[in-house]
């Protein structure tokens, strides 16, 4: 099936740019280009194409404003064009709390260095947002992430009881910044354990994500930094293009913050996270995979169930894509499939 895209931009050039690029992809057709938010709103309304690639700066509206009115008329999924600077950081999180399914660098060169490999993942990117959006097209990402409706499934599904646990460790990617919102705002000031946080991100964005689930959390949110040690009720967000390691001497465990290692496509990686808590936590921490694509995780889930942990996955049907959910829970390390709604308040009350 092609999947029909709306292209929304200022720029004449970037528009023929990401014109050229979708175009080339069999799968892939433009049906019309925007210069501004206001036009963006009339089109989606007009050609309800099955995805739109939104600009966030533009004059008459800007592209956080067009995502929130799309949204409220006629629900798309909206893919943002951001820029890695602080200010880019925080009108992309401000746009993904407005409804976006995800961003990627406005330069291209940020989003690879070997420009096929960037064109090829754009387009990647735009055909499997479109899909999801098609198993649901009347549920806004919020909507969807919020529904306790759960797909049909064979998994595991009941409730979680009280665990044994000294440690929570948290990973995800696409969806995952809305998604660990909904979970961390629904644990008490006074959460008797530590966290730690991966999710996939650009080192300019984690400073401003974390100062932002600080400011809605009860509990203690900020950006690891090398040696920050265990505290109960304070979550640690991985740093993005580092990789985070927990290392543990006697009953002391720190965080370690490394550069990384060629071939790790993931920076910050879920599997080099959850391996190293194997390793110091066996058989006492609880590992939560939320939305995300690709199958980091897996590997380093694998590891914490040999040693005696669990691990809850978030259910399908709340994600903005299945794909580190489904990746633990096709391999069978699922103790639990939840909707993204029951999450937080079991992870409450199960500690």
């Amino acid at each position: 099936m092609v999947t029909r895209v709306l292209i929304v931009d200022d720029s004449s050039f970037f528009r023929r740019r990401v014109n050229e690029i979708l175009e080339a992809d069999k799968n892939i057709e433009v049906i019309g280009m925007a210069k501004n938010g206001l036009d963006a709103v009339e089109q989606a309304e007009k050609l309800r194409p099955d995805v739109i690639t939104m600009d966030i700066e533009m004059p008459i509206m800007d592209g956080i404003t067009a995502v929130r009115k799309i949204m409220q008329k006629s629900p798309i999924p909206i893919l943002m064009f951001s820029s890695l600077t602080t200010d880019g950081a925080q009108a992309t999180l401000d746009a993904l709390d407005a409804g976006a399914v995800d961003f990627l660098p406005k330069k291209f060169d940020d989003i690879s260095s070997d420009r096929d490999e960037a064109k090829r993942l754009l387009c990647a990117r735009v055909r499997l947002i479109a899909a999801r959006g098609l198993e649901n097209p009347s549920a806004t990402p919020k909507q969807a992430q919020s529904s306790t409706n759960a797909a049909i499934t064979t998994r595991p599904t009941s409730l979680p009881s009280k665990g044994d646990y000294q440690l929570i460790a948290i990973g995800t990617s696409t969806g995952g910044p809305v998604a660990l919102q909904d979970v961390l705002t629904k644990l008490p000031k006074d959460f008797p354990l530590p966290i730690i946080l991966i999710q996939h991100m650009p080192a300019s964005f984690t400073p401003a994500f974390a100062q932002r689930l600080n400011g809605l959390c009860q509990i203690e949110v900020r950006e690891a930094v090398d040696g920050d040690k265990l505290t109960a009720g304070v979550a640690l967000l991985a740093p993005g293009g580092k990789q985070m390691e927990l290392i543990k001497r006697g009953s002391v465990s720190h965080i370690k913050i490394s550069e990384p290692l060629p071939g790790q496509n993931y920076k910050p990686s879920v599997d080099v996270a959850f391996s190293s808590v194997a390793q110091a936590y066996p058989g006492k921490a609880l590992a939560i995979v939320l939305t995300g694509m690709g199958a980091d995780g897996r590997e380093g889930a694998k590891q914490m169930k040999q040693g005696g942990s669990s691990l809850w996955s978030q259910d399908e049907a709340s994600c903005v894509v299945y794909g580190m959910p489904a990746a633990v829970a096709d391999a069978g390390l699922s103790d639990h499939v939840l909707p993204l709604s029951s999450i937080g308040d079991s992870l409450a009350r199960s500690v």
